[in-house]
């Protein structure tokens, strides 16, 4: 298929530059891939739109303060977007702007907190070492930012604002269960999830089992072919334990049970692990599966998810398990009726 098969139209003011007021205040559209038909509900109203017997599976992952602003020593600022660890200090990171950040360069970090050493890279990607006299966890936990996706920052720039992540990210981009530190963007379709709506599912015969897929560059990475044949993840590392793959597999195979999966990093983790073992087992290991149309789903029964961006391998991969066409009319009736899009924007459920 092409990418190109995966375009609409979505007017910019649709694009959620802040959550909503209350986590499960968000909409919520569900969708029935069998016939296409879509219902308007609010976030609050899951518990009653799952069934009882129901395997709701979050990703546990935690968001790191990923984005980090240091001085170039001949003046400006440089933005580093840390993607993944090399140990010792080491990170590769994506770089703004990046054409002088040559090997040897060394930058200034805020508050005299130390220097960050360009060791190698090319086009906007660098590997970094941080040279810093607390600890690095610590330091980003101070001064780092919340790594917004670039589309929120510029669409608050638009409006007048401040193009950066506010305390209030800190908490709201992130997920009430996030446990496990290593995701550079949230798994947001968690993002609607309250302490109490989660005791509500429970209370309702529905089991929550726990997977963690650290986020990564490949989750968002734009595509930049055609051919979807020709596109290529990075890979991303997954986890899940004996106890949280023993209870998934249950509902995996009982007939009148569902495994629903909430965001596209538990699709993958549960997908990626039944297809390398033919069934759900504890499991570490990293994936790179790209879900596209023609895929045979193995696990998941229905799915919550958010609204994704045109031609992004997210929208490919709900479009793969609820159809292209049904996908791309549930999103043309969610413009008219005015869903608020991306990562803190409104959700589906579809089954």
């Amino acid at each position: 298929m092409k990418l190109s098969d995966f375009q609409y139209h979505l007017p910019p003011e649709l694009i959620a530059t802040h959550p909503a007021e209350r986590r499960d205040a968000s909409r919520l559209m569900r969708l029935d891939r069998a016939g296409g038909a879509v219902e308007h509900h609010v976030f609050s109203d899951l518990p009653g739109l799952l069934r009882p017997g129901d395997c709701l599976v979050i990703n546990d992952s935690r968001v790191i303060p990923a984005r980090v602003w240091a001085e170039r020593r001949g003046g400006g600022r440089t933005e580093l977007l840390l993607i993944a660890p090399g140990g010792e200090g080491v990170w590769e990171a994506l770089a703004r702007p990046a054409r002088r950040l040559v090997p040897g360069t060394r930058l200034t970090l805020p508050g005299n907190a130390g220097e960050v050493e360009v060791i190698g890279g090319e086009g906007r990607s660098r590997l970094v070492r941080f040279h810093t006299a607390e600890p690095l966890e610590q330091f980003l936990a101070r001064a780092g930012e919340m790594p917004l996706p670039p589309y929120i920052l510029r669409e608050r720039q638009a409006r007048g604002e401040a193009p950066h992540a506010t305390e209030a990210d800190r908490e709201r981009y992130q997920t009430v269960y996030a446990r496990e530190q290593g995701s550079i963007a949230a798994p947001t379709a968690g993002l609607h999830f309250t302490p109490e709506l989660l005791a509500e599912i429970e209370k309702r015969g529905i089991e929550i089992r726990r997977v963690t897929l650290h986020v990564g560059i490949g989750t968002f990475e734009p595509i930049e072919v055609d051919d979807l044949a020709d596109h290529k993840m990075h890979t991303e590392l997954y986890e899940i334990s004996a106890e949280n793959a023993a209870a998934i597999e249950a509902a995996r195979i009982d007939p009148d049970r569902r495994v629903v999966a909430v965001g596209t990093t538990a699709i993958r983790t549960l997908e990626s692990c039944a297809a390398r073992h033919g069934r759900i087992q504890a499991d570490a290991d990293s994936t790179a599966l790209f879900i596209q149309p023609g895929f045979k789903f193995q696990v998941i029964g229905a799915m919550v998810t958010n609204f994704h961006l045109p031609a992004s391998t997210l929208l490919i991969l709900i479009s793969a398990f609820a159809g292209r066409e049904n996908v791309l009319a549930a999103y043309a009736e969610a413009v008219r009726e005015k869903y608020r899009f991306f990562s803190y924007g409104d959700a589906m459920l579809i089954e």
